[in-house]
């Protein structure tokens, strides 16, 4: 007997990788290793079988599927956690993916040197994250603590243990009764999902914790407390008790409703419908998940289904047949079942349980993890889009455990195998476990399961028994499980300034106990009228507390509630509606609006998000020529008969059905600028026309050009075209299909195929059949209208890896020739060329040139980016120096607006800072002068001059990589074909060679590597193609405002490295002169490869730095402290980053670790797929997309849009309305609270700090509801300070939110203390001239109350709505207007309702018959007002002279737009200049 420990230390050194590779489960034991490796049995090991070396399993703790051979020892649930985490860590295998080509320069570097330099001159510091990791760990230390003894100690909800063997899944079809889950001793969950945040038990609690964290909350309660304490309050009893509770009911109740709504959405998912194999009339209910309330309701549901005899659902009639019969033309083989007891039933997708036999047919959804049992596709395989789990676009094959894959489906069946798998976790790239059929086994891998938010593709039905639901399947396990509530940035700010209004409230408390306390002693002690009047300090102290609370408005988050409410009704904007699709922009949170305005970074996926998951075959380069590929231009080319499918280059990836189609008629559209499609009459004109007589600048068009071709069929040119076309006609694995529509179409594992088979098919290379031995074209020239079909065999298949980055295919033609055809990378073919040499010295000289070229650009830049970095620091200049008729705004061809400088003189200081706003830079003469001397960008090797004047293969070299360079710098995906022809011997000895390895046991793949290696070479050069993955419409226009606006783009995707680089060049991620860092693991010293790269981004000789880096090297580089601190300081001065081949978790990770490192800047994650749900839940705003993934992003999402170009409207444009609305509304109801109430501290010292009020109570009842709300509340819901068209046009304006210009402690300071100033004015100014005049007829309490409240309201709506206001128009004037009326008219009919009663206030009559009279009274309030609105002027035309900002630039600019004295972008809609 083998004893374990259990202790990662007693592993022996070459083991411990493995072992932290198994997560939850560990290898199989070494007597099932015995039963899986028989001696010279094939049979039980499928290729793609991995299994664990016997002796690793010798020392590792069988923590699942333990034998009987090894002793468990007992493990402790939180070692077991720990073993757990470090294989969840190790989850992702490695691929080896090539460099791009600025990566392969990075691996000449000396790292040693930079090491040493490095250390030796450290020119930067090292970004300060003590306190936020410090934070971080506390956090974490609370949480373990809170699950410790609150959730395990207090609630006994403890974690649940793993299995001693695995889940034992038995495969039984006539089972009646649910499988128990041995951890719980009940049942196994059922398939419902949940992506509400709280549930009907957790959510008061949550929402009174997340409102009573805010600040004010929680001092407004604290009053409200104090005031239902009799004696205390001079204001009232409950005067904010029931505003509180009115405001919280309101907050609550919506973020009830939007959770709802997400509660309503899960329903769809969870009601989808599902076929299971159940006995006949039998039927079990799965125990609910949740809480128990709904278990409850669950219950009751349930005995009404066993108490009536009509079921939830009718049972599909599916009538038995016998298994030995043939199948006829419309049977289904699933149909075929070995008992007349059992039979197909609808279910619903939360009803599924672990053990169900389901069937999926093709293009189905997977609805829960699943073990494949059988599948009708070619050699029984089925395949599976992951790209909603991974990102990757490539379709993956999977098949059922070797032991079954042979047998039919009854067998399959009626085998009674058991199942044996491992607990759920996160690894989605591992799977392990066993299928025991008898005394024969196989081992489960991850070929062999297929996970939830997976699609059946390309196959027509397949069998599959569920092993995970619900919550525990793979892809809701990388769910956030519990994401946190998210808080509006301005949210801390103002808590700080609620704080620090609290202390000013304590300090006037203070303040006027200590005057009550003087007052007393100088005048209490000798009034007799105030004799046992007298309070203690700690009750005249509190009295002062709640007298002036209202410093801190409790109507500032009662407003901002309805303001937040009317900015969700202005945020759907027909801009954002996209009417393909029929989606329109949706909120699903009205909390965060502001943070809109304020993104810094943005976490992007790639695949569905940035792209439309379509491939488009682009670029041909053919014997030095390049071919644009435009199938739809010019006139209809006639089709041969037998062919009557239009032809097209359009590939829609996700399937091959009428319900989706794959391929798409499309219209023809310049490429680049290149004319196309040619001049039709002039080729119908001549015979002798040729496309060699284009300018030198333009592509030739592939149909015209092969037309052409065809005149001359014994031309070089032409036989060179043919083979690339044989070669994209016969490299691939492509099967050709009739859809049920009668269409044709091709089965592709991978868009990339489908596209190339598709762009051979329009080039007159058609596959007209394919079987496992031979392929049949059907050739014939475009526009002929005849074809004929040639037969040839496949000989050999040698498949795409990863690690070989090239596929090849042996091929006997109809004339008994072999042929090998081979395509793959760049990098990988020319080594394997006949004339390798002459070709890599082409290469090298293809890359000086590019490298050259580069270097200009990079030049060029970089005095770009100085320039830019320069003009964010020059806005301390006057606005009002702009020398306007000089000034002409126009829209460049770039689509970038430009300015035209008076070319007679120098520009102004107001020229040069508009200049500046827009980011130009000024021109170079010297950069000038220099591109002169550049080398061309064609090679300098002579064009061909006709068919018959084919270049020497040096000039073909040079010309195709050139090509390819220029192919791929605009983002295509590049493949070069070769081939050569192999004698029969040759061909003989080698197939004796791969045939051994293909049947080989061990080292299976390493053999074939080294067999295909021997025939893998003497090619000849057939040629390259260029492959767009399509992006969504305006990305890449998108990426480049949102660059210009200041905000990182971070690409995480589940895709290739190459694919990812491929994409962010074309999506502008990644610049012409962008400097790549590739961070792989592979590659050894990872310390070293950061600090050379962060020396080089810090040395400031890098115009645009991109890191890229995989998850397995991110897993790598957060094992070491000082890696990892090094690594995210780095990320924190690149421009971009690249994260490819990421889990969900790993999305998640990076989002959240990037949110403590850098607290002030607010992150936004946007995704489409399920895997990119962690990530928009761990980030501050997160935005889903409506796409071909589904909605599961965009229901959990804050919001959702239908394409990615929707973001820059709704960032640019609402983020910065809504931010600077919201800043506004906050700045100023502090300001108008601090003016009133500041008089009201003033006159305490006039009534002996006795806590009078100084205004009349029922006008202070109303002072927020009627006479101050609209001033605050219009500005926060109609502001738009700079117009849609600017803000678009320039996206630079955007840093006035991200570098909180709109409300800041600077600014509420500076406004709190004008406002403090301009209420000692009002006070003294109508106490000099109004309170001590001798001809006033009324100086009563309430006269004078009543003439501050007056000014007030005049100043403050006055300042908000007409000098404040921006966008004026009739909304702003009318609420100043019916506020003001409103005011008067209170005043009437205080006056005349008022009762005639003795106390303080003479309001009966007062304002109509006594001060409403004097003249006086008059004189001092238009005075007082006069006096106050010329400083506000006074004070905002001082700021824009001496400190204006971006914003007032460019509001400035539009006022002359309007005014007619310049020309704004000329292509801007005259209604654009506005709102939007």
């Amino acid at each position: 007997m083998v004893q374990s420990t259990g202790d990662d230390a007693n592993i022996p050194q070459e083991n411990q990788e493995s072992h932290q590779n198994q997560g939850l489960l560990t290898p199989l034991d070494t007597s099932l290793q015995q039963e899986l490796n028989p001696p010279n049995s094939l049979k039980t090991h499928p290729p793609s079988a991995k299994l664990a070396p016997p002796e690793t399993a010798l020392n590792i703790q069988p923590a699942a599927l333990g034998g009987d051979t090894i002793e468990s020892k007992p493990k402790d649930y939180l070692e077991q956690h720990q073993v757990h985490k470090r294989g969840v860590e190790s989850q992702i295998a490695t691929w080896s993916c090539d460099a791009s080509k600025e990566g392969d320069l990075e691996g000449t570097r000396n790292l040693g040197t930079y090491k040493r330099k490095f250390r030796s001159n450290f020119r930067f510091k090292i970004t300060k994250i003590s306190l936020n990791w410090s934070k971080e760990r506390l956090s974490r230390r609370l949480g373990l603590w809170y699950r410790k003894h609150v959730v395990q100690g207090i609630l006994r909800q403890r974690e649940l243990p793993h299995t001693k063997d695995g889940r034992q899944i038995p495969l039984d079809i006539s089972r009646s009764s649910p499988l128990i889950d041995e951890r719980r001793g009940t049942p196994y969950i059922n398939n419902s999902i949940r992506s509400s945040r709280y549930t009907i038990w957790n959510f008061l609690p949550y929402q009174l914790w997340f409102q009573f964290s805010k600040v004010a909350n929680f001092y407004f309660l604290v009053i409200a407390i104090l005031q239902m304490i009799p004696g205390f309050s001079t204001t009232g009893t409950y005067t904010t008790i029931l505003p509180l509770l009115f405001f919280l009911a309101f907050v609550i109740a919506r973020e009830g409703y939007d959770d709802f709504r997400r509660y309503q959405l899960d329903k769809i998912d969870n009601r989808r419908d599902a076929r299971v194999l159940h006995p006949s009339g039998t039927t079990w209910i799965n125990p609910p998940t949740g809480t128990i309330i709904e278990r409850i309701s669950s219950s009751f549901r349930s005995a009404s289904k066993i108490g009536s005899a009509v079921p939830e659902k009718p049972q599909m009639k599916v009538a038995p047949v016998n298994p030995t019969a043939e199948l006829s033309e419309h049977a289904t083989p699933f149909d075929i079942v070995n008992s007349e007891s059992v039979s197909w039933h609808p279910v619903m997708w939360k009803d599924l349980s672990v053990g169900d036999v389901i069937e999926l047919r093709r293009n189905d959804q997977i609805p829960a993890d699943i073990i494949l049992l059988h599948a009708d596709g070619r050699d029984g395989i089925a395949y599976i889009e992951t790209m909603a789990l991974d990102g990757e676009t490539n379709l993956k094959s999977r098949r059922p455990p070797g032991i079954i894959s042979s047998r039919t489906l009854a067998d399959v069946l009626s085998c009674h195998a058991q199942l044996t798998v491992e607990d759920p976790n996160l690894d989605l790239y591992e799977f392990q476990g066993k299928l025991k059929v008898g005394t024969e086994m196989s081992p489960l891998t991850s070929e062999n399961i297929v996970y939830r938010g997976s699609i059946l593709r390309n196959t027509r039905r397949a069998l599959g028994i569920v092993v995970n639901t619900g919550e525990e399947c793979k892809i809701r396990m990388n769910a956030s499980k519990n994401p946190r509530t998210k808080s509006p940035a301005i949210q801390s700010t103002t808590n700080k300034v609620v704080i620090l209004l609290v202390l000013v409230v304590i300090l006037l408390a203070i303040g006027c106990t200590a005057g009550y306390q003087i007052w007393t002693n100088i005048v209490e002690d000798i009034a007799w009228y105030l004799k046992d009047a007298h309070l203690g300090p700690a009750e005249i102290f509190i009295a002062f507390a709640i007298e002036f609370n209202n410093l801190i408005p409790l109507a500032l988050y009662v407003s901002l509630e309805l303001i937040k409410f009317a900015q969700f009704l202005l945020l759907h904007d027909v801009e954002m509606y996209d009417e393909a699709s029929n989606t329109p922009m949706i909120s699903n949170t009205q909390n965060i609006y502001e943070n809109l305005g304020q993104i810094s970074y943005i976490f992007s996926d790639k695949t569905g998000t940035l792209t439309e998951n379509i491939m488009r075959f682009q670029k041909i380069s053919v014997a030095g020529i390049a071919l644009h590929h435009n199938p739809g231009a010019g006139e209809e080319t006639s089709v041969p008969p037998i062919d009557k499918q239009k032809a097209t280059s359009i590939v829609a990836r996700q399937s091959l059905d009428p319900q989706t189609p794959t391929i798409v008629e499309h219209k023809a559209a310049p490429f680049d600028g290149f004319p196309f499609p040619l001049q039709r009459q002039q080729s119908r004109r001549s015979t002798d026309s040729s496309p060699f007589h284009k300018a030198p600048t333009e592509e030739f068009c592939t149909k015209e050009y092969l037309q052409y071709l065809s005149k001359y069929p014994e031309a070089d040119i032409g036989k060179k075209m043919r083979f690339f076309l044989l070669s994209l006609a016969l490299c691939h694995t492509c099967f050709p299909e009739t859809r049920p529509d009668g269409t044709s179409g091709f089965q592709a594992a991978s868009p990339d195929e489908l596209a190339l088979v598709e762009a051979a098919r329009d080039l007159g290379y058609n596959i007209a059949d394919r079987s496992v031995g031979s392929i049949t074209l059907r050739i014939g020239t475009p526009g002929s209208g005849f074809a004929s079909e040639e037969v040839y065999e496949i000989l050999d298949v040698i498949e795409f890896s990863s690690k070989r980055k090239r596929m090849s295919i042996v091929i006997k033609f109809p004339n008994g020739k072999i042929c090998l055809f081979c395509k793959g990378a760049d990098s990988v073919i020319l080594p394997r060329l006949k004339l390798a040499s002459i070709a890599i010295q082409k290469a090298t000289m293809v890359r000086q040139r590019h490298d050259q070229r580069k270097s200009f650009e990079v030049e060029e830049a970089i005095q770009r980016k100085s320039h830019e970095q320069s003009s964010r620091r020059s806005y301390q200049r006057s606005s009002f120096q702009l020398e306007r008729p000089s000034m002409n705004l126009r829209r460049m061809t770039s689509g970038r607006p430009s300015v035209t400088i008076d070319e007679y003189g120098p520009p102004s200081p107001s020229e040069a800072m508009v200049q500046e706003s827009l980011n130009l830079p000024r021109k170079s003469t010297q950069l000038e002068n220099r591109f002169l001397s550049l080398p061309p960008s064609e090679p300098t090797t002579p064009r061909a001059g006709g068919v018959h004047q084919a270049l020497d293969d040096a000039s073909v070299f040079e010309r195709c990589l050139e090509q390819i360079d220029e192919f791929a710098s605009s983002g295509l995906r590049t493949l070069m074909f070769a081939y050569r022809f192999v004698n029969n011997k040759e061909y003989d000895n080698w197939h004796r060679v791969y045939n051994d390895a293909t049947t080989s046991l061990v080292n299976r793949q390493d053999m074939i590597e080294c067999a295909a290696e021997m025939i893998e070479k003497d090619f000849d050069l057939a040629g390259a193609t260029g492959i767009e993955d399509k992006l969504q419409d305006g990305v890449p226009e998108t990426i480049e405002k949102l660059q210009r606006a200041n905000i990182k783009i971070w690409m995480l995707t589940g895709d290739k490295r190459e694919t990812a680089v491929n994409i962010a060049h074309s999506a502008r991620i990644c610049k012409s002169y962008s400097h790549i860092v590739i961070l792989d693991y592979e590659k050894g010293q990872l310390l070293q490869q950061v600090e050379s790269a962060l020396l080089d981004v810090t040395e400031g000789r890098i115009a645009h730095s991109v890191v890229v880096i995989d998850g397995q090297t991110l897993m790598e580089v957060e094992r070491e402290t000082s890696t990892t601190e090094l690594f995210y300081d780095l990320l924190l001065r690149v421009d971009s980053v690249i994260c490819c081949r990421a889990s969900p978790s790993q999305k998640a990770g990076v989002v959240k670790k990037m949110r403590y490192r850098k607290p002030d800047a607010i992150s936004l994650a946007i995704g489409d797929g399920g895997n990119d749900i962690a990530m928009i839940q761990e980030a501050h705003v997160g935005v889903g997309i409506s796409g071909k993934e589904g909605l599961q992003a965009a229901r959990v999402a804050d919001y959702s849009i239908a394409q990615f170009r929707f973001l820059q409207r709704l960032l640019l444009v609402h983020g910065h309305w809504n931010y600077v609305r919201t800043s506004k509304y906050v700045l100023a109801t502090f300001w108008k609270e601090m003016l009133f109430y500041c008089i009201q501290v003033l006159y305490q010292k006039w009534n002996g700090y006795t806590g009078t009020s100084l205004y009349e109570p029922w006008c202070l009842t109303f002072w927020n509801v009627l006479f101050s709300s609209l001033a605050v509340m219009i500005p926060g819901i109609f502001e738009a300070d700079i117009s849609a068209a600017t803000l678009l046009s320039i996206p630079e304006i955007y840093s006035y939110g991200q570098d909180h210009k709109g409300f800041n402690l600077r600014k509420c300071g500076i406004w709190m203390f004008l406002a403090a100033l301009e209420s000692l004015a009002v006070y003294f100014m109508i106490y000099s001239l109004y309170g001590l005049v001798s001809f006033t007829t009324d100086q009563r309490l309430f006269a004078i109350g009543d003439l501050a409240f007056s000014i007030c309201v005049i100043i403050i709506n006055i300042k908000l709505l007409i000098l404040e206001f921006h966008y004026k128009t009739w909304i702003p004037i009318f609420g100043a207007f019916i506020t003001l009326a409103g005011w008067w008219a209170w005043n009437l009919f205080l006056s005349a309702i008022y009762a005639n009663t003795p106390g303080p206030y003479s309001v009966r009559g007062g304002f109509v018959q006594h001060f409403g009279k004097n003249l006086t009274w008059w004189a001092v309030l238009f005075i007082v007002s006069g006096v106050l609105i010329a400083f506000e002027v006074l004070i905002d035309v001082v700021k824009r002279r001496f400190w204006p900002n971006i914003v007032d630039v460019w509001q400035e600019v539009e006022r002359d737009v309007r005014k007619g004295k310049s020309v704004f972008p000329k292509d801007a809609e005259a209604d654009e200049i506005g709102p939007g």
